[in-house]
């Protein structure tokens, strides 16, 4: 049945037909074109356009040309029907059923015998054809000879190395065939590269026939693609930037910062003995010790930090936009000179727009899909691989496994840090022991525990786990309302008051008590730390004094707690119930108290002494709540005088100007500075991810970057960390298994295991083991996937640069092998070469393609990118930390090595290149065993850096340029029908 008569082929349907018609005449020796059907009766589609409404037809994308695509079709159909044909008549005629194309390292004297037969000036679609595929009637062989030189050809073979090496790769000559010859490209790169195995087919993917589309069209979506990532990145940069929260940033992390009190000796000295008398250090030796487990607190004494700091000259305001502004004396804040200049609200809203822009884009999406799945799959490759390797380096370690390597619980609140039995023993004990002790004050009359239990009718005995019901497994999925409730024992506010509140009748001193009970069993399992989080509301400026004063009158210190202040976003109720009267009210309490202690420590001593132990910053809330926009312009905060709720991006932004302002205060007095973290993306709008992007140092939760590639991609790009927690999203917002964090994690990105809220979610007397446990039978984590996920939660936590030293070794700051020390965090080196070298492959793509290239440039569209083995197991000698920013405002840098990736036969030619262009020097200089810096600003405050040694020499094309592909598949034409013609004149010269 042929075409309706309204079908009419497009031009370029009709103008490749004819082209390869002509190219299959020229061959009488093959076939006779009499044998296929004429074209040149066919008409001239001039009215196409009319049996087509504009909008069904297809629109060329980076990812899809519909045009092409057909005219691919139609001339690969043929080209397959005349190689049927020879294939036929070379075995006398007969239709013989093709083998199984698995070579088994059988000698065959040609690998393709129709190479042969097809005529030097054939059409490239055809000669490319006749070489990739092997004849229908014969078993294939596949040539892994050396390069030979050819006269006849004048083309080496050499430059179609990389092409040889993905061919072997993907048909597994190299695993079922044996050694290759020696000299051949597998011989020299292929063993040496092991555990990347020399792209393994990742390299060169082929299109509809072999030839993937390219050209100009391709290369200038890349170009807008990648310079509206960088854009992006750019704009982060900016934000982290003004409020220092890069890394290097905080004083706590400079070799001088002490921490009172100190934390206790390794046990185990660098010469592998065990010291059982090191409890303290140096700066203890004269204060009190206390074994870890026992006597919480008792080696805190608040003397011991006397005197405070001074007061400072400089001075703060609260501007007209409601933000902090500091400033250096009061001439100049009459001047309005603030120390640094904020983005305003416009301008924040400018830039949201910005990145919800780009990534809601159609071409931008797909594009970040693909480069997604492209990690995803290279990373299951490389398990394929290397998995009994990795098993056997982790063997190798002394001492260290899973169990015993530190791992940080990012993400945990405070008033749930206990598992259920715990509270339940607690509460028992405290009715056993103190029944007739007043607890409480309500309704005009103080209640003692006895009392307080009479009046619900209950008695200790009749307590257990279901009559406490306090866990969220069954009954709160997407009702965050039903949740919240959770927090009450027995469904009564009252027991919550009482044994789960800090600012209580008897000032917080049950909730002092079982938490020091928890810290015992932290410290007595010495390798597991947490960051709890802690409300202030900002319904009251006295908050923030009666916090630290219960934290430092209980002395809640220990060197396995650090702490992060979470602010609801409840101002809708504090409005409705009359407590205040605007938005800007909120920001004052929770600020202000803030600036003043900056200002003069001895203003709020025990606040001062608190906010040493404080990382960061939190926003918590139910984030499936509509934000209904009532307004067209936010008004500022002195103006939103409604009971609705300010949406999420409002808050983020106000808490992220006035962190920014303390930071610079903060870090020019040499206190610590504060990061943002808070809840993002865990339900509601996926746009909260995007604020989570410009403003904050890392996020909790971030499920819903499943739904926007783009987003997903950039965090994956500047590494931002992602503290998820399975099991609470479980019982909320996500079953288990449709939960993305392992495909966040096989993808890269910088992803961690928290707990949420034990009280609600765990089961065991260690609930973050349990998370883990819990990841590991359902995800199929490996050992090293948990020490990896460990070793994450480490970057992520804001405890101190030398702890984190000791933790993961004194290198830990720089990227890659350099800074892994495998007998401390259990991580086999080759596992952090794979994650450096790949995340280094996807930022040289954004460096390169995010600036137009010349006409020189175009046909240069690289390949694949090919690693070595060397970058795993040789470390540099010397390198500068990954995230090091000076105080100054400097631009952030990428490091990229020189010859990272070129092969043996290539590297020379590619120097000889770069000295001789001009331009190829101004992006790289080649200087040996040298670091090298290419300066990058989408890098987020971040140097990646890797050696430039002469023995990395895989992975960049004859330009000097890293080789890796943007989509999988998609190769320049000119490059690969220049490698197809290579590989078809040196066979045929060989023969």
């Amino acid at each position: 049945m042929g075409p309706p008569e309204s079908y009419k082929p497009s031009p370029i349907m009709n103008a490749s037909i004819s082209s390869n018609d002509e190219s299959a005449s020229s061959q009488g020796s093959v076939e006779d074109p009499a044998d296929f059907p004429s074209h040149e009766g066919l008409e001239d589609p001039q009215g196409s356009a009319t049996d087509i409404l504009p909008r069904d037809l297809q629109q060329k994308t980076a990812t899809y040309d519909y045009a092409y695509e057909k005219s691919m079709s139609h001339a690969e159909a043929k080209l397959f029907y005349q190689h049927h044909q020879l294939a036929s008549a070379s075995k006398g005629g007969e239709n013989t059923v093709p083998a199984s194309p698995v070579p088994a390292g059988r000698p065959v004297a040609d690998p393709y015998e129709s190479k042969a037969m097809v005529a030097p000036d054939a059409s490239p679609q055809q000669q490319s054809q006749a070489t990739r595929e092997p004849s229908m009637g014969q078993e294939p062989d596949w040539h892994l000879g050396p390069p030979y030189q050819h006269e006849a050809g004048g083309v080496a073979q050499a430059q179609n190395s990389h092409l040889a090496a993905d061919l072997s790769a993907r048909n597994q000559a190299m695993p079922l065939g044996g050694a290759p010859p020696p000299g051949s490209y597998l011989s020299t790169t292929t063993i040496a590269e092991g555990y990347h195995g020399a792209g393994l087919g990742l390299g060169l993917s082929q299109g509809a026939n072999g030839v993937a589309p390219g050209g100009d069209a391709v290369t200038s979506e890349l170009n807008a693609i990648y310079s509206k990532i960088k854009g992006l990145l750019d704009r982060r940069s900016r934000y982290m930037g003004l409020s220092l929260q890069r890394a290097g940033d905080d004083p706590r992390d400079q070799p001088e910062w002490e921490i009172y009190p100190p934390p206790p000796e390794p046990a185990w000295d660098e010469g592998k003995e065990y010291q059982p008398g090191n409890v303290g250090g140096p700066s203890d030796l004269t204060g009190k010790k206390r074994k870890m487990g026992e006597d919480i607190g008792e080696d805190f004494e608040i003397t011991e930090l006397l005197p405070l700091p001074r007061q400072a000259s400089w001075t703060y305001r609260l501007d007209g936009s409601s933000v902090y502004q500091v400033y250096e004396s009061e001439a100049a804040a009459d001047r309005q000179e603030p120390v640094v200049q904020l983005p305003s609200l416009r301008d924040f809203y400018m830039d949201l727009d910005a990145v919800v822009d780009v990534s809601t884009d159609g071409p931008t999406k797909s594009f970040a899909f693909k480069r997604l799945s492209y990690l995803e799959g290279k990373f299951q490759l490389y398990t394929l691989l290397n998995e009994y390797q990795e098993i056997a380096d982790s063997k190798k370690v002394p001492h260290r496994d899973f169990y015993n390597v530190r791992k940080v619980d990012t993400h945990v609140h405070h008033s749930a840090c206990m598992n259920q039995k715990h509270l339940l023993r607690f509460i028992k004990s405290k009715m056993r022991k103190s029944p007739d002790e007043v607890v409480l004050f309500r309704d005009g009359k103080h209640l003692t525990l006895r009392e307080v239990f009479e009046s619900i009718n209950l008695t200790a005995y009749d307590l257990s786990i279901d009559t406490l019901d306090m866990h969220a497994h069954t009954d709160s999925f997407h009702r965050f309302d039903k949740f919240n409730l959770k927090y009450n024992p027995v469904g009564e506010s009252r027991l919550r008051e009482i044994f789960l509140k800090t600012d209580n009748y008897i000032k917080g001193r049950y909730l002092a008590e079982i938490t020091k009970e928890v810290i015992s069993d932290l410290e007595s399992s010495k390798y597991q730390m947490v960051e709890w989080r802690i409300s202030i509301y900002g319904r009251s400026i006295e908050e923030w004094d009666k916090l630290a004063a219960w934290v430092v009158d209980n002395k809640l210190f220990s060197p396995n707690v650090r702490w992060l202040i979470q602010v609801p976003r409840l101002y809708d109720v504090y409005k409705s119930s009359g407590m205040m009267e605007n938005f800007e009210q909120v920001i004052t309490n929770v600020f202000q108290p803030l600036f003043e202690v900056t200002q003069d420590p001895s203003s709020h001593p025990k606040l001062h002494i608190f906010l040493q132990r404080v990382v960061g910053f939190d926003s918590v809330d139910d984030e499936s709540k509509a934000e209904r926009r009532l307004y067209r312009k936010y008004p500022i905060p002195r103006e939103w005088d409604t009971k609705q709720n300010p949406p999420y991006s409002y808050w983020i932004y106000f808490m992220f100007a006035n962190i920014a302002s303390l930071n610079n205060w903060r870090q020019h007095r040499g206190f610590n500075t504060f990061v943002l973290r808070p809840h993002c993306g865990e339900a509601g709008d996926p746009d909260h991810l995007a604020v989570g992007f410009l403003c904050c140092h890392s996020i909790s939760h971030g499920i819903l970057l499943r739904k926007v590639p783009l987003l997903q991609y950039l965090y994956y790009l500047d590494q931002i960390g992602i503290a998820m927690s399975p099991l609470s999203n479980n019982a909320l917002f996500l079953t288990y298994d449709k939960n993305p964090c392992a495909s966040f994690f096989k993808r890269g990105l910088n992803v961690s295991l928290s707990t949420d809220d034990p009280l609600q979610f765990a089961f065991t007397k260690e609930p973050l083991i349990e998370e883990y446990s819990v990841a590991a039978q359902i995800y199929k984590f490996s050992a090293v996937d948990m020490c990896e996920l460990a070793k994450h939660s480490v970057d992520q936590s804001g405890f101190e640069l030398s702890l984190k030293q000791r933790w993961l070794g004194s290198s830990c700051v720089l990227p890659g092998v350099a800074g892994n020390n495998v007998a401390k965090s259990n991580v086999p080196d080759i596992r952090e070469a794979f994650r450096h070298d790949t995340l280094l492959a996807e930022l040289s793509l954004i460096e390169r393609y995010s600036e137009i290239p010349g006409a020189d440039d175009r046909n240069v569209l690289a390949p694949g990118l090919l690693h070595t083995a060397n970058q795993a197991s040789v470390k540099p000698p010397h390198l500068s930390p990954r995230n090091h920013v000076s105080s100054e405002s400097t631009p952030p840098q990428l490091s990229v090595p020189f010859n990272q990736g070129l092969s043996p036969q290539l590297a020379g030619d590619s120097i000889d290149q770069l000295h001789s262009d001009p331009r190829l020097m101004a992006k790289v200089t080649p200087t040996p065993r040298t670091i090298q810096h290419i300066p990058s600003p989408h890098l987020a405050g971040s140097d990646i850096v890797t050696s430039a040694s002469s023995n990395d020499t895989a992975g960049r094309s004859t330009d000097g340029l890293p080789e890796q592909k943007i989509f999988p598949g998609i190769v320049h034409e000119t490059i690969r029908r220049g490698s197809m013609l290579a590989q078809l004149s040196c066979d045929n010269g060989s023969h």
